[in-house]
């Protein structure tokens, strides 16, 4: 095969956009060169009755019509500043950015607005993600290990894919099952989105002050895992916790033999198995077990995690304390469901990292149960909790306290267990052949 060119989508249904050309392009309208546009103009985009409207610094009509495209006179050198990004949309760390962006620009008019989608190379869109996933910073190893399973993602999502139609809840009585589960979404206009939904795409903003993610992508051009004869679908997360997930706890029910549970440590598990055992899960959450992902190493965690993960410190166990109040308030919002007082919060099973795959919330007038994973951390938090492996006990208050264990869907690639690893040592191909057992490197294209 040839190296795809990807079409990235980087805002969304907004009714304005903000962008600086860093370099000489040209515009087309279609088919036909409308003209060149020269290098550091700002540029306003918005729609109109002919379609989108690039307006220059001083409102002046630069083009206009649909399917408009900016084209980069020289694509190693030129360059594009997005005003005020989103960054992390929905979660945490929200929040606006100015990113810089290699590659060209489509506009795609919709009822909802204007849709940015940047085209780029897929060697070249790697060097963003593998230094907005993690820092620049990291050990080679670990760029190297993500520039593969980044690059393995991406191929397996290309191409038509079954969609699951949104799971409605299912009303008996006074009781509520609600089962939802979220994959990359199967965009129409571009092929993954710039966000964590997909994979984190921050342009080359992140990796300008360091040739390591560069060296890193050329080092495994063209290599992504395979299993059986196809490309590996291969998930990440940020930390996993101590235990790996299955697919199937949080995504459709089948199961990879390559998206395996297993603990996150060089020998035997090292707590009770299996944490589909409640008190084992207990036992397991509230201990800290010597995994990889079971670090303090603050030098090193500020060498690997980008600047809008620094604020995050306890993804390896965390604590969160809600009052029943604030869970019939939480559930009311995000589900429409008001269950009255909130009495119980349980798990009714767990998959085998621990993560709650279905939970009950008994209130006082109706219960909910639901699931999977993302469906559960989007319920009890007004963004997301860091993960559904969590174990729940009532304090002196009567609030419910949450005590957690790691960050993310814990399926596959652990980011800090592979961090960690690299730093002590260990080639990238030690590191996919933990995370991905069974999975082989083989070169795609050249």
């Amino acid at each position: 095969m040839d190296e795809p060119t990807l079409r990235v989508g980087l805002v969304v249904d907004v009714p304005q956009v903000d962008l600086v050309l860093e370099g000489p392009y040209r515009v087309w309208r279609g088919e036909v060169e409308v003209g060149p546009i020269p290098s550091l103009v700002q540029l306003t985009v918005c729609p109109g009755p002919e379609g989108a409207r690039l307006l220059g610094p001083l409102g002046e009509l630069v083009a206009a019509g649909r399917g408009l495209r900016l084209v980069p006179v020289d694509p190693d050198r030129c360059s594009f500043l997005l005003l005020r990004m989103t960054v992390g949309v929905q979660f945490h760390w929200e929040h606006h950015e100015d990113l810089r962006f290699r590659g060209g620009v489509a506009l795609v008019e919709g009822d909802g607005g204007l849709t940015v989608v940047n085209e780029v190379p897929l060697e070249q869109y790697l060097v963003s993600v593998i230094s907005s996933e993690m820092s620049a910073g990291c050990p080679g190893e670990l760029l190297r290990a993500h520039a593969v399973i980044s690059r393995s993602w991406l191929l397996a999502q290309l191409g038509p894919r079954a969609v699951a139609e949104p799971a409605q809840p299912e009303v008996d009585g006074r009781l509520i099952r609600l089962v939802r589960w979220y994959d990359r979404e199967d965009h129409h206009d571009f092929d993954v989105c710039a966000d964590d939904h997909c994979q984190r795409y921050q342009g080359i903003t992140r990796a300008r002050d360091s040739s390591a993610p560069a060296d890193a992508v050329r080092a495994t051009r063209g290599r992504a895992l395979v299993h059986d004869g196809v490309v590996c679908d291969a998930r990440f997360s940020k930390c996993c916790g101590g235990m790996t997930a299955l697919f199937s706890s949080a995504w459709s029910d089948e199961d990879p033999a390559y998206l395996a549970a297993f603990p996150d440590s060089a020998g035997p598990a090292p707590f009770a198995l299996p944490l589909t055992d409640e008190h084992h899960a207990v036992a397991y959450i509230e201990g800290r077990p010597p995994v990889w992902c079971n670090t303090d190493d603050d030098k090193l965690l500020a060498r690997i995690l980008p600047d809008i993960d620094h604020g995050t410190r306890d993804f390896f166990r965390w604590e969160v304390a809600l009052s029943p109040d604030e869970v019939r308030e939480l559930v009311r919002d995000k589900s429409g469901y008001d269950l009255g007082p909130v009495r119980a919060i349980e798990a009714l099973d767990r998959g085998p990292s621990g993560r709650i795959v279905h939970l009950r919330i008994e209130g006082g007038e109706r219960t909910l149960e639901v699931g999977k994973e993302l469906e559960i951390r989007r319920l009890l938090s007004p963004t997301h909790l860091y993960s559904s492996a969590f174990a729940v006990r009532r304090d002196d208050g009567g609030r419910f306290v949450l005590r957690g264990a790691g960050w993310g869907h814990g399926v596959g690639l652990c980011q800090i267990g592979a961090a960690v690893m690299a730093d002590q040592g260990h080639a990238h191909p030690a590191i996919l052949a933990h995370y991905y057992p069974g999975a082989t490197l083989s070169r795609l294209y050249t």
